[in-house]
């Protein structure tokens, strides 16, 4: 009978699990086919800040006959997927969910709204703050002798991951109250270990500017105030067990 009743609950999750993972699919597609109809749009948008790094680069070049079209499919799709991102964060919440009581859920409402302000705070920094930065160092190395020639494709993906990444740095708080939420580590492990956090902080923000420590600094400042505003919540917000001892 044990055996029955954990093969139902299994099924069940599992169903509960593939709809979620559909939903998602369907948010990103939806989103990737609308962003393919602005993608000139989108990729002019996002080639501005290279053209006004410096003058020698007017236009942009693609060298394999496909690259054009695919990558303007990328770049939708990766589009899709950063649009997508609070959709993403909401059905795995919710797929967690029923495990959790009903303050805890209320919980996780509030944190998916902040965690996706936060994506949307670090892609707006990154492309507002640090790419232009970035594009104005690396375009400094052009000379007579050495012409700046940026593909197509390749910087379009640089610039989405560069979005990506900052976006999901920004999520610190969110990743230290999970952690100490699902029993992981206590809340007084993130003051404990503050300075090995900020070490980690600095070689994250380095590898993620590509070693332009303006660009570095320009990270790890707002990644140092989010560490200290996820051990601030944390303090804020203890776990019951954590206020009984």
């Amino acid at each position: 009978m044990n055996l029955e009743t954990g093969l139902a609950a299994f099924r069940i999750h599992h169903i509960e699990l593939r709809q979620r993972t559909i939903r998602v699919f369907l948010s990103v597609a939806l989103f990737t086919c609308v962003a393919y109809f602005f993608s000139e749009q989108i990729a002019e948008v996002f080639i501005r800040p290279l053209f006004n790094a410096s003058p020698e680069v007017h236009k942009m070049v693609y060298t394999y006959l496909p690259d054009a079209f695919l990558s303007y499919l990328k770049l939708a799709l990766l589009v899709g997927v950063l649009a997508s991102f609070p959709i993403i964060l909401y059905q795995t919440w919710r797929f967690v969910s029923p495990g959790l009581r009903d303050n805890e859920k209320k919980l996780a409402y509030t944190v998916v709204f902040w965690s996706s302000l936060l994506f949307l705070g670090g892609a707006s920094f990154a492309f507002f703050g640090v790419l232009p930065r970035m594009l104005i160092y690396f375009m400094s190395y052009a000379h007579d002798g050495l012409e700046p020639l940026p593909k197509f494709g390749l910087y379009l993906t640089f610039v989405v991951r560069l979005l990506f990444g900052f976006g999901l740095s920004f999520q610190i708080p969110f990743l230290m109250i999970m952690a100490s939420k699902a029993g992981i580590v206590k809340p007084a492990y993130f003051t404990k270990r503050r300075f090995y956090f900020y070490i980690a902080i600095i070689v994250l923000a380095f590898l993620l500017t590509a070693g332009d420590f303006m660009a570095t600094a320009l990270l790890a400042a707002p990644l140092f105030f989010l560490y200290e505003a996820g051990v601030f919540l944390l303090k804020l917000f203890p776990k019951k067990e954590d206020q009984q001892v």
